[in-house]
């Protein structure tokens, strides 16, 4: 390989690097917004939604390492995503997909639960996340 490809990989790298970063770093402050309305706002005020009250254990840390690092995957592939094609579709799939996956999840885990109201805001909230990682 010659010295300017070398290079240009090198800058490629660090720009998805530096995507994956801000992805990860919105995707956490989303994270910890949502858990403060969660907590001071939908589970005080509305009882069905109680579930979503939980704090700050492990539970919640571990969860919020699965956000940072949804954020950074999310970032770099979202990078790609909005260099290649000026599509606004694509632009708005990728983000639903993301979104999507981590929101039907928290549904399918809702069908074992005595209620399915709290995983179907838990599923709104993700996709949330990735817009405001977009």
């Amino acid at each position: 390989m010659n010295g300017t490809s070398d290079i240009q990989l090198m800058a490629e790298r660090l720009e998805s690097l530096k995507a994956g970063i801000i992805g990860g770093l919105s995707l956490c402050f989303a994270f910890i917004i949502t858990s403060l309305v969660n907590d001071l706002v939908l589970a005080k005020y509305f009882q069905t939604l109680a579930n979503l009250q939980t704090g700050v254990n492990w539970h919640w840390w571990v969860s919020g390492v699965v956000a940072c690092f949804s954020g950074l995957l999310f970032g770099v592939t979202y990078r790609y995503i909005i260099r290649s094609d000026k599509n606004p579709q694509l632009k708005a799939g990728g983000v639903l997909a993301f979104g999507l996956v981590r929101g039907l999840t928290q549904i399918e885990l809702g069908w074992n639960a005595d209620t399915i109201l709290p995983c179907i805001v838990l599923a709104l909230e993700s996709v949330l996340w990735f817009v405001v990682g977009a």
